[in-house]
């Protein structure tokens, strides 16, 4: 479901947008950087969510596709046990509500540490 939201397209487009702005700072000027995907003639909303979709990617890192909680639309309660499963869980980064600013492995190895932990604890 990538990209699949509102939120989603918000941020991709504000992301584009803001990549232009960097670009045309005066202090990038000597450098002429040249805007060469998506392209200087794609300008509306529509457009920029339209090559975001083309030419985003999650470089296999994505996370938050299993949310954590109590409520009806969580998957699983904070001891990362699939609601409504008996001896299931889910360890993984997709429990993260959204991506690090880093690389996600050291988080998703804490994530597999505290579920090994609740793992023997239980069992």
């Amino acid at each position: 479901n990538y990209l699949s939201t509102e939120e989603d397209r918000k941020v991709a487009v504000e992301g584009l947008k803001l990549t232009r702005q960097i670009m045309a700072a005066k202090a990038l000027e000597k450098f002429q950087p040249q805007e060469w995907k998506p392209g200087l003639g794609l300008t509306t909303e529509e457009d920029l969510y339209t090559a975001a979709s083309d030419l985003g990617t999650t470089i296999f890192h994505p996370v938050g596709t299993c949310k954590m909680g109590n409520d009806d639309m969580a998957v699983v309660n904070d001891r990362l046990q699939v609601q409504g499963i008996e001896r299931l869980r889910v360890i993984d980064a997709s429990i993260m509500p959204c991506i690090t600013s880093g690389n996600t492995n050291a988080p998703t190895v804490m994530i597999a540490e505290k579920g090994a932990e609740f793992v023997l604890e239980d069992y």
